[in-house]
């Protein structure tokens, strides 16, 4: 008497739990189609856009960052190295080069999930195109590692693997479809440990 009403709630409950676990993995496992890949860096540049497809605008809205114009801003990050290997805080890295035209870039250390990562107080997490020192020919070379470097110099977590978000802002690039043609800064790994 009670074993189809109960066998109705099982099914249920399996059919809806699973569908949100599965919702739930998908919207943590992309962000969205149409990234481009430039070296070390990844940009989707249709994410803040009403072109972007459902993943990126559901994604967008469960993590609740803000939004850019097309051409206000343009995200890139750097999960791994120029060699394919991940960024680990194990490790001295160095990124030189140029940035695309920008009035202004930010770079900032980040966890896993994207979010600033947590540094001992004081200790330089950020930067930005009116702190960076710049050579003659207004490139530029940061020290990213644990330890303290002369010059320009981004500190990394304690441990564990991080990424770098370089964020452009009002720049000609993101409205533009010629963003694969980019020259981005060269991120190299310039060792690890003592060595």
């Amino acid at each position: 008497m009670f074993r189809f009403p109960l066998f109705i709630a099982m099914t249920l409950i399996i059919a809806f739990g699973g569908g949100i676990l599965i919702s739930l993995y998908a919207l943590d496992a992309t962000s969205g189609f149409g990234a481009i890949k430039l070296g070390a860096w990844e940009a989707f540049p249709e994410l803040q856009t009403e072109d972007a497809d459902p993943y990126a605008k559901s994604h967008r809205a469960r993590a609740g960052r803000l939004l850019y114009g097309s051409a206000e801003g343009l995200m890139f990050t750097a999960k791994v190295d120029d060699q394919g290997n991940r960024l680990d805080a194990a490790c001295r890295y160095r990124l030189r080069g140029q940035t695309p035209p920008a009035r202004i870039w930010t770079l900032f250390t980040a966890d896993n999930g994207g979010n600033p990562a947590s540094l001992q107080t004081g200790l330089p997490g950020a930067m930005n195109s009116w702190t960076v020192l710049r050579q003659a020919d207004s490139g530029f070379s940061i020290d990213i590692s644990a330890q303290a470097r002369p010059g320009n110099w981004l500190a990394v977590p304690a441990a564990g693997t991080f990424q770098l978000v370089l964020t452009l802002f009002d720049t000609p690039t993101a409205g533009s479809s010629g963003v694969i043609d980019l020259a981005m800064p060269k991120l190299e790994k310039t060792g690890c440990g003592n060595a």
